[in-house]
């Protein structure tokens, strides 16, 4: 399948084998673990390479690490070359979701917006996990938590989202 990069959604990250039958292990980029209970078919990427078709033969969960075995990768030779890929799947395939959730990758490119001024604060340009809540990285200098205290208003198919930024906030981000 040959879609533009954007169209594709990384949905786990492969590591190291397991066992010896060519299952290797991963680790889910979803907060749904039942995502992966019905996958069936995937699309391996290397850092540079198109990504690959692979029929899923099983997924499970083995003491809370997610396992993949694919058709035709039966040996731990063949799923050493798999270390590192990216599993995706076709944007128009990713799981429904809850009112209020939000995709990381379509928060990206969102105009962010402080409510009360009016003011463009920048562009959320990437995602970062932390302790607490996500947090937006906004032109690669601010950080803002993505919590619904702060983030009031969230509009991905309009490419915004309106703020409410704590005191002291600013001050922070532009030290």
């Amino acid at each position: 399948m040959n879609l533009p990069k954007s169209d594709w959604v990384v949905i786990a990250l492969l590591g190291k084998t397991r066992g010896n039958r060519g299952e290797v292990t991963a680790l889910p980029l979803s907060d749904k673990p039942e995502r992966f209970e019905s996958l069936r078919q995937v699309y391996l990427r290397g850092h540079s390479d198109p990504p690959r078709y692979y029929a899923v033969e099983e997924t499970w969960f083995h003491q809370g690490v997610l396992i993949f075995k694919f058709q035709g990768i039966d040996a731990i030779s063949d799923a050493e070359r798999l270390n590192r890929a990216e599993v995706c799947v076709p944007a128009a395939e990713r799981v429904a979701l809850e009112a209020d959730e939000y995709f990381q990758s379509d928060l990206i490119g969102c105009e962010v917006i402080d409510r009360g001024s009016g003011r463009t604060i920048g562009r959320v340009t990437a995602w970062e996990e932390g302790a607490g809540p996500g947090l937006l990285v906004v032109d690669s200098r601010w950080l803002i938590p993505f919590a619904r205290a702060i983030c009031v208003e969230i509009d991905p198919a309009a490419r915004r989202i309106a703020v409410d930024l704590p005191n002291g906030l600013e001050d922070v981000n532009l030290q």
